[in-house]
């Protein structure tokens, strides 16, 4: 299998840490949590409940950007990834950079994130993940799965996919 970098993506409680820490140890690549490179300013906010802005991601995204940039070894990335321009500016990093898009409702998405306990990100904050993301269902090398599936099944989807 050729190096690759992928990025498991989706709204706040679809289960991106879990598949990314599956998949990266699958494959053995890197895991880098996207959550870590937020700055402090974006967790006051939402920890506020304040949802984040174009703006605020900037800063966030380009950290990932290089990090990627650093890597091309290949890694496993968490994050969001709710817009297209968010994920042209991952790609521009790494121009076949892949994404796994975990599909979720709202009201499964709300559920999770309000049984997380003390995480920066709370249930307030899931309505407008959702009122934010883009589908990337047409776009290339994306595969969207469903977030409810067991995460060894998706994990073993991704790795088949991949290969």
């Amino acid at each position: 299998m050729r190096t690759l970098s992928l990025v498991i993506m989706g709204v706040a409680g679809c289960g991106k840490s879990t598949l990314a820490a599956l998949v990266a140890s699958e494959l053995g690549l890197q895991l880098v949590e996207g959550d870590d490179h937020h700055p402090a300013h974006n967790r006051q906010k939402m920890r506020a409940g304040i949802p984040l802005t174009d703006e605020d991601r900037a800063g966030w995204l380009d950290s990932l950007v290089q990090l990627l940039r650093d890597n091309p070894g290949g890694q496993v990335v968490t994050c969001s990834a709710l817009r297209r321009l968010y994920r042209d500016r991952l790609r521009a990093a790494v121009p076949d950079l892949r994404f796994v898009h975990l599909e979720i409702e709202p009201e499964e998405a709300l559920r999770r994130v309000s049984s997380r306990g003390s995480h920066f990100f709370g249930p307030g904050l899931v309505e407008s993940q959702f009122a934010t993301l883009e589908s990337p269902a047409q776009e290339t090398g994306v595969l969207c799965l469903p977030a409810v599936d067991p995460p060894e099944e998706l994990a073993a989807q991704v790795a088949t996919w991949l290969r």
